[in-house]
């Protein structure tokens, strides 16, 4: 499939209630607002493809870039790669949930997350410490720095509050995902989701309540999840 034969296919696909739902998110036009789901039939006739992914995710359109996320080969990408689509993405779902995933299942990934965090640009905050959430709950314990996490963890007790939006948002989750998933620093992270408290962030011009990550911690002690590991983090 060529990448004009996947945009028609993409476009017979979109709904315009799907598409308002993703504009209200934070989504701009083009976008033909294709449900995720309904990607998969394309994602399985395609599967990895990391010229066509090039290709879509340079079209800007929102349901292209997504789709090139799922099709892409993050084993071929190089930091220059994953910092130019970084540059490309202009909304939380697109450096969370495409280019954040993607780099997930590199070698290159906590380099990469660690110098975004470094940046202070709200984006490639978010995409940081959201690469870090998929790494702590998919990767075994072993694989990750306890001193290094743990500093991670006392920086966003300090500046959690302080920081822009998205970038608190997936810092909160962070604290969350260390205390589910990352059994070596389980206290040291509800220690420090009972210390940040209740973060809020705006939805447009409204106040919105992100999950508190002490309560998320708990829950998943009670239902005897600590240690969580997902097998897959792409679809």
């Amino acid at each position: 499939m060529d990448v004009q034969t996947v945009l028609k296919e993409l476009e017979s696909l979109g709904s315009e209630r799907t598409k308002k739902v993703y504009i209200q998110q934070g989504a701009r036009e083009p976008l033909f607002g294709v449900a995720t789901g309904a990607m998969k039939p394309i994602f399985r006739k395609i599967k990895i493809n990391q010229a066509l992914a090039e290709e879509l995710y340079a079209t800007g359109n929102y349901d292209a870039m997504y789709l090139a996320g799922m099709i892409a080969d993050p084993k071929v990408m190089t930091e220059v790669d994953f910092d130019r689509w970084m540059e490309s993405a202009y909304f939380y779902m697109i450096s969370d949930y495409i280019v954040a995933v993607t780099l997930s299942e590199t070698n290159i990934a906590q380099a990469v997350c660690d110098r975004w965090i470094e940046s202070g640009k709200e984006l490639h905050v978010s995409a940081g410490y959201s690469c870090y959430c998929w790494l702590l709950g998919n990767r075994k314990d072993e694989e990750f720095d306890k001193v290094k996490l743990n500093a991670m963890l006392e920086r966003v007790e300090k500046t959690i509050h302080s920081n822009p939006d998205r970038a608190k948002y997936a810092m909160n989750n962070f604290v969350a995902t260390v205390g589910v998933s990352y059994i070596p620093l389980h206290e040291k992270a509800l220690s420090v989701a009972k210390a940040i408290g209740t973060v809020e962030v705006l939805r447009g011009d409204t106040k919105c309540s992100v999950p508190v990550a002490a309560e998320e911690i708990q829950k998943a002690v009670d239902k005897g999840r600590i240690g969580f590991k997902r097998k897959h983090v792409r679809c």
